[in-house]
């Protein structure tokens, strides 16, 4: 006497189909989260930078990876030095400054005052900023102690990460709902 069990070949391919599409979802999920978090940060930096060309906010980049423990894990940044500057600051200005930081980012702040080669920017800076110009040897140099953070990358990442769980749920339970049929 023998027992069958009707639909069990189906039963056992939705099963081993389950961790291929459950990655895909929170693979996707994680994409739109990086879309949209470079997204809010670039608008950050288009609405509050007055003097600039774009190319600060068009060098936000973002990626989605399969790291070495199988976890999927998304990134946002910019390789321009200056995202870093107006993310935290400079100087004992930018270490004065309120900002959110995460867990265990302790930046180190340079505390001497420094020099800017006026022929190296593109605006001037005393009438701009209110940054001090002066002339030695007859080539002029703002003076500066740095400059206030301007978070725009951390602020944007907590903004997006606040429907994060809905978002990756509703990609899972989607996913779910179609290659399971």
């Amino acid at each position: 006497m023998g027992v069958q069990i009707k639909g069990l070949y189906s039963l056992n391919r939705k099963l081993k189909a389950l961790p291929k599409l459950t990655e895909d979802a929170v693979w996707d999920a994680t994409f739109d989260i990086t879309e949209e978090v470079a997204a809010r940060a670039a608008g950050k930096l288009q609405s509050n930078i007055k003097y600039g060309s774009g190319e600060l906010a068009g060098s936000i980049k973002n990626e989605v990876v399969i790291n070495g423990q199988g976890n999927v894990v998304g990134r946002v940044w910019s390789d321009k030095k200056e995202a870093l500057f107006r993310e935290m600051g400079t100087g004992p200005v930018g270490e004065a400054s309120t900002k959110q930081l995460p867990e265990g980012v302790n930046p180190v702040y340079t505390q001497e005052t420094w020099f800017i080669s006026a022929d190296k920017v593109s605006v001037d800076l005393e009438a701009v900023y209110g940054i001090p110009k002066i002339t030695i040897k007859g080539n002029d140099f703002y003076m500066t102690k740095g400059q206030p953070a301007r978070p725009f990358m951390y602020p944007s990442l907590l903004e997006a990460m606040e429907n994060a769980p809905d978002e990756i749920r509703d990609r899972v339970q989607s996913k779910l709902n179609e290659g399971l049929k």
